[in-house]
């Protein structure tokens, strides 16, 4: 049974998953840095990038959230599942999410701000004179 409204709901899981994605791409700096790239600067800064516009995303969500009484409490997880529970004002739903569902939403909104990232490389401007 639902006993958070929709938009209760969709607030908590993208604050969920979007921190999720977080610490994913904080990972991958650690991974770009250390890793045998020739030329790390262009991707660090993709990432950074990325790190930052999320963090400002999530800011937002957890204001929304501090101001509608929200929480996400994580509950456990195993191999195959992990369960959260969402709380608004005293109601309480739980939440079971298949772990391979949880990374295909990560990586759903890490995709997000990979497109929302400027180009890497403008190409050159080529005058007449």
């Amino acid at each position: 049974m639902r006993y958070l409204t929709e938009m209760e709901l969709k607030v908590a899981s993208r604050f969920l998953f979007l921190s999720m994605a977080i610490v994913v791409i904080k990972q991958d700096v650690k991974h770009v840095q250390n890793g045998a790239f020739k030329i790390k600067d262009p991707y660090i800064n993709l990432l950074n990038q990325m790190i930052s516009e999320a963090t400002n995303e999530r800011r937002k969500l957890r204001k929304m959230m501090e101001d509608k009484k929200i929480q996400v409490v994580s509950l456990g997880k195993n191999d195959t599942f992990s369960s959260y529970l969402f709380v608004c004002q005293g109601r309480e739903e739980k939440r079971n999410y298949f772990n391979p569902a949880i990374r295909k939403k990560v990586e759903t909104i890490i995709q997000e701000f990979v497109q929302k990232a400027p180009p890497l490389c403008q190409p050159p401007v080529v005058s007449d004179d």
